[in-house]
């Protein structure tokens, strides 16, 4: 049975995005482990530290993975930028150790005023930079597949397989793959024929083996729009169907999949467990 989950606030604790997961019906839980539009936050106490761990392993909930700050930029231009970036990012990857976490998914970067070739090598430069700094800490990194929105990487596999054949700790790497930004990358998988020809490119690329995570999410834009937009499974461009071969796939069996479809309710119903709902329904049985 597949490993189903979803991105949890950490607003009154981080136990509190655990307790979430629980009451939704999920098996795992991604989270921010501080506020993700600020460089700076406050330290984890060990009281906060062993709360999330005593309460993962009360509940039964698994797989704990954490998303770093959406200002973290490695693939800038601007050297003051790329080195705070840096700092931030092996700051993201001991938080994540303290909590036990073993992923952290970042977004490679963007290469703003310079060119793609630029970027990809500033990221390469800034993963070394990341790994030296935090020998001895056992969180890794996943690089997630983006919609190439702007000056974005990622968007192409070949971007990703660049970056893992380009750092000199590739074993520090994984790969969170977000079906959005995939198909607004311009990768179809509606039906089974499309499906299997995109994850034997990625497979031929970078290798599925790769594939830590996945971020569950439907589209609000069209094939090859490059847009960042998510929406609720089944109700955007994917449709059910690319849905249904990823949750019948048998090698992502025991791969943790996180829903970040959009937040709130249907008469009273969380939308998390909705779609969560959903999702299950299309395993065969």
């Amino acid at each position: 049975m597949s490993i189903l989950g979803a991105h949890m606030s950490i607003a009154g604790g981080y136990y509190r995005a655990v307790q979430t997961a629980h009451d939704c019906k999920c098996d795992c839980v991604q989270l921010f482990t501080k506020n993700n539009n600020q460089w700076r936050a406050k330290e984890i106490t060990d009281e906060e530290a062993e709360r999330f761990k005593g309460t993962m392993k009360e509940l039964g909930i698994t797989h704990p993975i954490s998303h770093d700050s959406y200002l973290i930029n490695m693939g800038s231009p601007d050297k003051e930028l790329w080195k705070k970036s840096v700092d931030a990012f092996v700051i993201e990857l001991q938080r994540a150790e303290q909590l036990d976490i073993p992923y952290v998914v970042a977004h490679p970067g963007a290469y703003t005023t310079s060119s793609e070739e630029a970027g990809l090598k500033a990221i390469i430069r800034g993963l070394n930079e990341v790994h030296r700094q935090t020998r001895g800490v056992s969180a890794c990194c996943l690089l997630e597949t983006t919609a190439g929105q702007g000056s974005n990487l990622g968007w192409r596999f070949e971007h990703l397989a660049t970056i893992l054949d380009g750092v000199k700790d590739p074993e520090r790497l994984g790969v969170c793959f977000d079906t959005c930004h995939v198909f607004a990358a311009g990768y179809p998988m509606g039906t089974e024929k499309e499906y299997k020809e995109t994850m034997r490119q990625f497979n031929k690329l970078i290798g599925v083996k790769q594939i830590k995570a996945f971020h569950m999410n439907d589209s609000k834009k069209e094939l090859g729009s490059r847009v960042d937009r998510h929406e609720h499974i089944g109700e955007g461009f994917l449709g059910i169907e690319p849905f249904r071969h990823l949750m019948n796939d048998r090698r992502f069996r025991k791969t943790p999949m996180y829903l970040e479809t959009p937040k709130g309710d249907k008469n009273g119903t969380p939308f998390d467990v909705l779609n969560l709902r959903k999702l299950r329904r299309l395993v065969k049985k």
